[in-house]
């Protein structure tokens, strides 16, 4: 009769030890859910950059949380491939990225990606995208955390040029995909940084 209690200690001490490990030391990994909205298009500010912007919920696989040092989109058409590495996020006051903390609860919040202002721009071409989204944690590589395939219409890249205007992909759960619209702005709707 004592080994029985014996035995039972031992498995509730391992199953506490593991439940301690998964819950407080694990570190886990960021993932994130398919975003909404996927935008391509001018920035609102006044030099009228191009620029991606998505919403999405960011979360911990763990209670630990993690910190997300930086986050950019990489776009592929083709051959060609365009980094956007300077990434804003916000709902009412946009901050540049430079550290989140991420919890298992998450955060929901708008993410826009720009290009350096460097004088280097990029226009939306017609054709299919692979669509990239890459974070960075602390102390680690940058890895992906999601990936899309996105077709630009030639009708869609034509309205981009010739107006102020940008392409929206909305997602639709019932389908199971992105339907896309060209929308033209005026400045004051522009999601801008």
């Amino acid at each position: 009769m004592n080994y029985i209690s014996i035995i039972i200690s031992i498995i509730a001490l391992t199953i506490s030890g593991l439940t301690f490990w998964f819950t407080r030391l694990k570190k886990g990994t960021v993932k994130m859910t398919k975003p909404t909205v996927i935008f391509f298009g001018p920035d609102g500010g006044g030099d009228r950059h191009n620029k991606i912007f998505i919403r999405t919920l960011l979360y911990s696989t763990s209670d630990k949380g993690q910190y997300i040092q930086n986050m950019f989109i990489r776009l592929q058409r083709g051959e060609s491939v365009q980094n956007f590495n300077v990434w804003v996020y916000g709902d009412k006051e946009l901050v540049r990225g430079s550290g989140l903390f991420v919890s298992k609860n998450g955060i929901a919040c708008n993410h826009h990606f720009l290009l350096p202002k460097d004088g280097e721009t990029y226009s939306f071409l017609t054709g299919d995208y692979l669509l990239q989204i890459f974070i960075q944690t602390v102390n680690e590589k940058p890895k992906i955390i999601f990936e899309q395939n996105l077709q630009l219409t030639k009708e869609q890249s034509e309205e981009m040029k010739n107006r102020t205007a940008g392409t929206y992909f909305d997602w639709a759960p019932n389908t199971q995909t992105y339907f896309s619209h060209v929308k033209i702005q005026s400045s004051k709707s522009l999601l801008s940084y």
